[in-house]
């Protein structure tokens, strides 16, 4: 049965902690120690990138949710020990310890991601189904996987059953999906390493994406399901104007930014 009420749609980047921005999105003089409350000021939501190179202090997870309007969510990726180094072997105690880490957050807390690396193939179908089961409960989860090998209605049919959402990916070797496979979804925006090197302006034209990205968003929305979308800024050279260009396309109001270089109007390519 679908939900009866119109799905939210929460856009973020992924990550915020980037010395490039400052000037173009985080005013000029702003120290790292502030980036977090600069961010928040203008986006409802991020993913954190650190949480993948290992479990945070509790401590720090305390201070993002101290440091953060009410309303604000952040998604985090599960560490990479668990996913690329264990491959899910005998990590139920490392994801227990981490989720149990990210429930500091409190109702901050948005979702957690399982990210895999092409070569966690379908031959681990049967360690993820039985990982997913073991999870602790009360939380969202979601899967990203790099392989398309696993893109079939089998997949599909394992994360349902265990309320998992299948991230959908801009990712230049992997096909753009719509599957919904449970109340929620995930989209991540990515690009390609080697094409960016500075993050500070808009290298790269992706409006084609985007219009057909907001076509899919618009359905999702209007049959209920909540979003969570985070762009890279690999995607297209600055992810804060990727953020905002896309909000432009689908309605969603975000708030002014302090500086000028990353808004809409001026997504030029320098």
């Amino acid at each position: 049965m679908l939900p009866k009420q119109p799905g939210k749609l929460y856009l973020g980047t992924q990550g915020f902690s980037f010395d490039d921005w400052v000037g173009p999105f985080y005013p000029e003089g702003t120290p790292k120690k502030g980036f977090l409350e600069a961010y928040a000021a203008h986006f409802p939501t991020v993913e954190i990138d650190s949480t993948f190179y290992g479990v945070p202090r509790d401590s720090t997870v305390q201070g993002w949710a101290e440091r953060t309007p009410d309303e604000f969510l952040f998604s985090a990726k599960f560490p990479r020990m668990i996913t690329h180094e264990k491959k899910l072997d005998r990590a139920n105690g490392d994801a227990e310890h981490f989720v149990t880490t990210m429930r500091g957050l409190g109702d901050k807390l948005a979702v957690l991601t399982l990210q895999f690396a092409y070569d966690f193939t379908p031959d681990y179908f049967d360690s993820l189904d039985d990982f997913l089961g073991h999870l602790p409960k009360g939380i969202r989860y979601a899967v990203e996987v790099r392989n398309r090998k696993w893109l079939n209605s089998d997949f599909g049919e394992m994360l349902s059953n265990h309320n998992a959402a299948l991230v959908l990916q801009d990712l230049h070797y992997m096909p753009r999906l719509d599957w919904i496979t449970t109340d929620f979804t995930v989209i991540r925006w990515l690009g390609r390493r080697k094409d960016i090197e500075v993050f500070d302006r808009i290298q790269i034209d992706r409006t084609e994406h985007l219009e057909t990205w907001s076509e899919v968003i618009q359905d999702f929305m209007q049959r209920g399901f909540d979003i969570y979308g985070y762009f890279n800024n690999h995607f297209a050279g600055h992810s804060p104007a990727s953020v905002r260009q896309f909000a432009e396309m689908v309605g969603v109001e975000i708030k002014p930014a302090a500086g000028r270089k990353d808004t809409p109007q001026q997504l030029r390519l320098d």
